[in-house]
């Protein structure tokens, strides 16, 4: 087998081995994701707590972020957004909890933004799923500047008077139902999966490059050795080459 021939296999197999262990990184990272998704839809879906006992006074709230929460308090007459989702609006309203501070509350979807009615009046126990607020709408989306683009709560604490609650509320299906509109759609944070499954990732992809780098090493030295070996026998047939590569040597004088 010719040396040419031995230096793209030596390389071929080492490409071959990278491109492996770099889809086993890659699987080992979307199982980090996944665990981390896992992670969030479960913690969504345990049973609701009392938004009251978790969310304090001095501003401090408790580990309820992406959880269902239970809120016990009255809806603010005629203080309500609408904000566009591209098929729709979601239905925000203001929901004063028992300390006095207000809570935004999605209180649905609608296709209709005509057919929304009037929040319920007195005191009303509800369940939604609690989070901190959202960013800034997807760029290109069309909002009216008179209107919210998302559940912002900087901005929303500028344009309402109260003292806001540090986090929003997604009504349930059923709670939804109960004011006449659907469930608005609710997206969830991402999670962080198992610490060793990003660290398995990583331990892939640097076998890969050894991997590959070490190929093409052994490559490299193998027509070195070989581009040795010619020379040496070249060198060993040819006197004439012999004397040319050594040095002068000085006759000895009687």
């Amino acid at each position: 087998m010719s040396t040419r021939l031995k230096q793209i296999l030596l390389v071929s197999v080492g490409l071959a081995g990278a491109i492996v262990m770099v889809f086993l990184g890659l699987w080992q990272m979307q199982v980090f994701v996944d665990q981390g998704n896992r992670g969030v839809a479960d913690r969504a879906a345990q049973p609701p707590v009392p938004l009251d006992d978790e969310v304090h006074a001095d501003g401090n709230v408790g580990d309820i972020y992406g959880k269902q929460v239970t809120i016990v308090g009255r809806y603010v007459p005629d203080q309500e957004e609408l904000i566009p989702t591209g098929d729709g609006w979601r239905v925000l309203a203001a929901f004063e909890v028992r300390d006095g501070r207000v809570l935004p509350v999605v209180r649905g979807f609608t296709a209709d933004p005509n057919a929304v009615s009037a929040p319920p009046a007195g005191e009303r126990t509800e369940v939604g799923l609690f989070l901190p607020g959202e960013g800034d709408p997807e760029p290109g989306a069309s909002v009216d500047p008179d209107r919210l683009g998302s559940v912002r709560m900087p901005l929303l604490a500028q344009q309402w008077p109260q003292q806001l609650v540090p986090g929003f509320v997604t009504l349930s299906a059923e709670d939804a139902a109960r004011h006449g509109l659907t469930q608005a759609a609710v997206e969830l944070p991402a999670g962080e999966g198992a610490a060793r499954n990003s660290g398995y990732a990583l331990q892939w992809w640097v076998f890969a490059a050894f991997g590959l780098g070490m190929a093409i090493r052994l490559a490299h030295g193998l027509g070195v050795r070989e581009r040795r070996a010619e020379d040496a026998a070249a060198a060993h047939t040819d006197p004439a080459r012999t004397d040319a590569v050594q040095p002068d040597r000085k006759e000895p004088t009687s």
